[in-house]
C-alpha cells in the first residue's frame, strides 16, 4: 500500500519528470511491463492537461500526482486545481487570466482532447470535480491481481 506524491510547477518540461517517475513506481508496483507505454502516456496527456489548466485559469499552486501501490492495482490521481465553476481551488492565487480570454476556447479543446486520449489508453479512467478542482484517476491491474492459471 505504498504512496508516493508528487508535485511540481506547471511547467511543461516537468511532465517527463512525472512520466518516468510514474513507470518506475509503476514497474515496481507490479504492472505488466506491456502496459507500462500507456502508463506513460496516460500520465504525460493527463499532467499536460492539469499544466495547460493551470495556466490558462493562472493556478500558481503546484501540479499534484499521487501513485498508489494498491494490492491488486496501481492508481495514479492527476490533480488540476480548477474548480466545477472554472474557478482557481480555494486559496489558490490567480494572475488574472478572466473568463472570455481568447486562450480559453483553445484550452477547452485541448482539454476534451487530452481526457480522449487517456480514455484510449486506460481502461479504468475517472474524471472527477469538486471543492480542491479536478481529479483524474486512472487505474491498471498488477501482477498479484492476474489469476494463476
Amino acid at each position: 500500500m505504498a504512496t508516493v506524491e508528487l508535485r511540481f510547477s506547471a511547467q511543461p518540461e516537468h511532465v517527463r519528470t512525472a512520466r518516468l517517475v510514474a513507470a518506475a513506481v509503476a514497474r515496481r508496483a507490479g504492472v505488466d511491463e506491456a502496459v507500462l507505454d500507456e502508463v506513460r502516456l496516460a500520465v504525460g496527456e493527463a499532467c499536460s492537461r492539469a499544466v495547460g489548466l493551470h495556466r490558462s485559469h493562472g493556478i500558481t499552486a503546484p501540479v499534484r500526482v499521487v501513485l498508489n501501490e494498491e494490492e491488486k492495482a496501481f492508481s495514479i490521481e492527476v490533480g488540476d486545481g480548477v474548480t466545477a465553476a472554472g474557478d482557481a481551488a480555494a486559496g489558490e492565487a490567480r494572475d488574472g487570466a478572466a473568463p472570455g480570454d481568447s486562450h480559453e476556447s483553445d484550452a477547452e479543446g485541448e482539454d476534451e482532447m487530452g481526457l480522449a486520449v487517456i480514455s484510449g489508453l486506460v481502461d479504468d479512467v475517472e474524471v472527477t470535480s469538486g471543492d480542491d478542482g479536478g481529479v483524474i484517476r486512472m487505474s491498471w491491474p498488477t501482477a498479484s491481481a492476474v489469476a494463476l492459471p
